[in-house]
C-alpha cells in the first residue's frame, strides 16, 4: 500500500446558529504523511450565546455548555502556527471555511495562508458510483469509526476519507492532486478561492504497492 506523503490537518465546525460566526465546536485531526497522528476537539463560547434549537438537536451542544469555555481567539492562539502553511481538509469544505474566515474576520484575526481540498469533491472523484458522499455514509462504506456531529470524530473522519480517497486515485500524496483534475481552494490574507472537481482525466488503473 502506497503511503500518503505530506501534511494537513483535517478541520470540522459545529455552529451554535445559522450565522458563519457561531462557531461553538471545533474538531482538528493532524496528518503525517499518510497517518492520523493525534485529534483534538475544543469547545468555543460564541461571541453570541444564542444557540438555535435546529442546530443544537443535531450536535447537542447548549448553551450551558460552552458558559466556561474560551472564545475563539484563544483557542485559535493554541493553533495558529500549526495550521499556517499547511494543507487543510475539510468535508463540505465550503463551509468549514467559511466559519474559519468569518469568525477569524469577526475578531479582527488575519487569515492563515493554506492550500485547501474538499473531501466530497474528492471522494466523487474516488468513487464516482456511490449514491451518496456524505460524511457518515463514506464512513460506513470505509469502515471509519464515526461520532457523528462531534467534532473531534467528524475531523478524524474526514482525515481518514482523503487518504483513503487519495489511495483510491492512485496519488503519492496529496500535492499530486492536480492530475486528477481537482483545483485546491485557497485561503489566505489577500482572500480566497474555493476548490474546485474541475474534469476528471481517463481513469488509470490503480497500482497496489
Amino acid at each position: 500500500m502506497t503511503v500518503i506523503s505530506g501534511h494537513a490537518v483535517a478541520i470540522d465546525f459545529e455552529t451554535a446558529n445559522e450565522t458563519r460566526t457561531s462557531a461553538c465546536s471545533m474538531g482538528v485531526a493532524w496528518i503525517e504523511n499518510g497517518r492520523v497522528v493525534g485529534t483534538e476537539e475544543h469547545l468555543i463560547r460564541p461571541r453570541e450565546l444564542r444557540f438555535n434549537s435546529f442546530n443544537s438537536a443535531i450536535h447537542g451542544i447548549r448553551p450551558e455548555d460552552v458558559a466556561d469555555a474560551p472564545e475563539f481567539p484563544e483557542v485559535w492562539a493554541a493553533l495558529r502556527e500549526r495550521v499556517q502553511g499547511r494543507l487543510i481538509l475539510a468535508h463540505n469544505a465550503a463551509f468549514d471555511i467559511s466559519v474559519l474566515r468569518h469568525t477569524l474576520s469577526d475578531y479582527g484575526l488575519d487569515w492563515p495562508a493554506c492550500d485547501y481540498l474538499c473531501t466530497v469533491v474528492m471522494a466523487r472523484r474516488a468513487w464516482p458510483t456511490l449514491t451518496a458522499h456524505r460524511l457518515n455514509h463514506l464512513a460506513d462504506f470505509l469502515g471509519i469509526a464515526l461520532d457523528h456531529h462531534h467534532a473531534g470524530s467528524d475531523a478524524e473522519a474526514c482525515g481518514r476519507i482523503a487518504l483513503a480517497a487519495a489511495q483510491e486515485m492512485g496519488l503519492r500524496g496529496f500535492g499530486e492532486i492536480h492530475r486528477t483534475g481537482i483545483n485546491p481552494g485557497r485561503i489566505a490574507p489577500g482572500g480566497y478561492s474555493p476548490c474546485k472537481g474541475g474534469k476528471a482525466p481517463p481513469r488509470r488503473p490503480r497500482v497496489v504497492a
